[in-house]
């Protein structure tokens, strides 16, 4: 773990350079601990794969004593204690026709669009940051057999609810936007609501699991195609 200034108000915590799930449970643990210190001086607290940012209070803190600080106070993290999560299932209807990709993310790992749904559907993903829109949430680790590549010219127009995959990540667009992910579903789930008190039903601490509907099911539950 390294403390590294960021700006006249920020620092961040870097863990490591790589993404992976021992440093996202890091990151997770370090987060919720932050989080429940209350220090009325953090502004905010951000994380990210394998970092967090810190904007604190000028008036109190300057570099370093939040470094002093942080230091002192993360030697008390246990970091093979598990994080509590909370289970979100998201009901996803593949087919080509709202999986504009499916097919392609099929022949490129040359397995059936059965078989990609197959894979998907029957991990647990733990969500590794939120960023690019609100309520955007990186998913991961994918089945390698799935893993696939972004488009090589991205798409001026990705729907809202599309269920895609980028190389080794998954994620769900909570509205409509350019994007270069391998859609393969869609979903009626909202990931971003500003009548929620957090906005997102998903943090970092959430995990997960995408269960295949039929077109009926999608379509009572308001997607549109």
């Amino acid at each position: 773990m390294d403390i590294k200034i960021a700006s006249v108000d920020s620092v961040i915590i870097y863990f490591d350079n790589k993404i992976s799930k021992e440093i996202s449970n890091k990151v997770k643990a370090t987060y919720s601990y932050l989080k429940q210190l209350n220090n009325q001086d953090f502004i905010d607290i951000i994380p990210s794969y394998s970092s967090i940012l810190i904007s604190y209070n000028i008036l109190r803190y300057d570099f370093k004593k939040i470094k002093e600080y942080l230091k002192k106070e993360l030697e008390n993290i246990n970091y093979e204690e598990e994080t509590s999560s909370k289970l979100i299932e998201i009901d996803v209807y593949y087919a080509e026709e709202v999986g504009l990709d499916l097919k392609r993310v099929a022949t490129l790992n040359n397995i059936s669009i059965d078989e990609v749904i197959k894979l998907h559907s029957s991990k647990i993903y733990d969500v590794y940051t939120i960023g690019f829109l609100p309520g955007f949430a990186y998913l991961g680790i994918v089945d390698e057999k799935i893993a696939t590549k972004r488009l090589e010219s991205p798409r001026k127009k990705t729907p809202k609810g599309s269920v895609s995959i980028a190389d080794t990540q998954t994620a769900v667009y909570p509205k409509d936007s350019p994007g270069g992910w391998n859609i393969i579903g869609k979903t009626a789930f909202e990931f971003f609501d500003k009548n929620l008190k957090e906005l997102s039903p998903i943090d970092i601490n959430t995990k997960v699991k995408f269960n295949p509907i039929s077109k009926e099911e999608f379509l009572n539950q308001g997607g549109v195609i």
